[in-house]
């Protein structure tokens, strides 16, 4: 998994520096203001293979007991292509998104339209819409 330093681009490709934009996120030292900001850092989570982080913000009814990373997959850009409340007065959000990735040298993408709900001032990711 690759390792990103504070100023490196954020791999969620907000166009800010880890720094800036999920690092702190991933460290525990900020909670994510929106269901989109939790979206992107768990996009970033996938990419550099922080699976405490994806399950610390994984709904407890949903979660899984244990989560396998594959590290041959390169997760390399996100797009958002829609959301629908989630911000920072709302209890509930959508993000839908495309994840581009690479395994074994060949270019695919995943897509999702997420749910999110906010509990104790705290966003999870509950599930992936039908």
């Amino acid at each position: 998994m690759p390792v990103v330093s504070s100023d490196d681009r954020c791999p969620c490709t907000s166009g800010l520096t880890f720094g800036e934009c999920c690092g702190p996120l991933l460290e525990g030292r900020r909670r994510a203001p929106t269901a989109q900001a939790l979206m992107r850092s768990r996009f970033t989570a996938f990419a550099v293979g922080d699976r405490e982080y994806l399950l610390a913000t994984w709904h407890r009814r949903t979660r899984p007991d244990d989560l396998e990373l594959d590290d041959e997959i390169d997760w390399y850009r996100l797009d958002v292509t829609e959301t629908s409340g989630g911000g920072p007065f709302d209890d509930a959000g959508e993000v839908a998104f495309v994840a581009h990735h690479r395994i074994d040298g060949a270019r695919r993408t995943m897509s999702e339209h997420s749910r999110f709900v906010r509990q104790n001032g705290r966003w999870y990711y509950v599930d992936a819409l039908a």
